[in-house]
């Protein structure tokens, strides 16, 4: 019992101290750490980011990320490839019909034929990222 009641003592004066300190700079540096190797950059952050490197307000921004989603959507449900300089290009690509095998049961299923979106990593970034093995190929 002892030792919940000095967790318990001690997690509010943490938390309290935490929230004091987030309005400040706690969450600019929290930010780039969590999207860093392995890290996910949502939405808000990508609109922040491109807010911060454009001067322009975080709606605009907003904004100008929703339209370009939108106009990159529309090419690939299109067809169309999208290339995206210093990035890759995304393309759209027909898979062909197979026999596979569901886990668990091994019984043989009919795959119908389809199309999936394929990434091309531009050779300038893959030149950047180290050897990961696609260097390879």
């Amino acid at each position: 019992m002892r030792a919940m009641t000095k967790k318990t003592a001690k997690a509010p004066a943490k938390k309290t101290s935490a929230k004091q300190q987030a309005p400040e700079a706690e969450p600019a540096p929290q930010a780039p750490s969590e999207s860093g190797p392995g890290g996910k950059i949502g939405k808000t952050q990508l609109v922040e980011q491109v807010a911060q490197q454009s001067g322009l307000p975080k709606k605009q921004a907003g904004q100008v990320v929703d339209a370009a989603m939108e106009v990159i959507i529309d090419a690939i449900k299109s067809g169309k490839s999208v290339g995206l300089p210093g990035l890759g290009t995304l393309s759209v690509k027909a898979t062909a019909a197979r026999t596979g095998v569901r886990p668990g049961t091994s019984e043989r299923i009919q795959i119908p034929a389809g199309k999936k979106v394929a990434f091309k990593v531009a050779n300038t970034l893959k030149g950047t990222l180290g050897g990961t093995g696609d260097a390879a190929e």
